[in-house]
């Protein structure tokens, strides 16, 4: 009899908390009446070229996929809401060395943003003003055949980014 119950109560108390999975916008925290959302080109407070370029593409992209809303990339269309970033910093910083030829095998990309939603009216429904991603990567030793990583480096760090900022976006408001 007692086990019965026991095995009662534990298919009751599973049943009643859940997997934690979710359907797409199922979480969604935005406005039940915003439609649109714009993104303009994030700004910059670096020398990095095309960074900006990189991360508010992939905002965009992300956006598009996991959301219903009607992206725009400007403000023209007054748009319910609005997304702003900024990068205030960005660095690769050497991570380890080659013992043989002195030089730096792989580098840590570090970018620090602030971003923020805004709603029409410019009410504040998101902000966080130090928002730190990183990637990792190796730089190729043969200089003649040198390869740039650091433009992979960042597509991925954008990537990651986006994913991220989206996803706080539409369940941690």
């Amino acid at each position: 009899m007692r086990r019965a119950l026991l095995t009662i109560a534990i298919f009751a108390a599973s049943a009643l908390t859940g997997c934690g999975y979710h359907t797409l916008g199922a979480a969604m925290h935005l406005p039940p009446d915003a439609h649109t959302v714009a993104v303009p080109l994030f700004s910059t407070h670096t020398n990095t070229y095309h960074s900006e370029v990189s991360l508010t593409q992939a905002v965009l992209r992300e956006l598009t996929t996991r959301t219903r809303l009607h992206i725009q990339p400007n403000t023209n269309n007054d748009p319910d809401l609005t997304l702003h970033g900024t990068i205030l910093q960005e660095a690769s910083t050497p991570l380890t060395y080659n013992a043989e030829t002195n030089q730096a095998s792989s580098y840590l990309l570090t970018v620090v943003a602030s971003v923020s939603l805004t709603d029409r009216s410019g009410r504040v429904l998101y902000e966080n003003k130090n928002y730190v991603f990183r990637e990792q990567f190796q730089s190729s030793s043969d200089l003649p055949r040198l390869v740039d990583e650091n433009p992979a480096a960042m597509e991925r760090l954008s990537r990651a980014f986006a994913s991220q900022l989206v996803a706080d976006l539409l369940e941690g408001l």
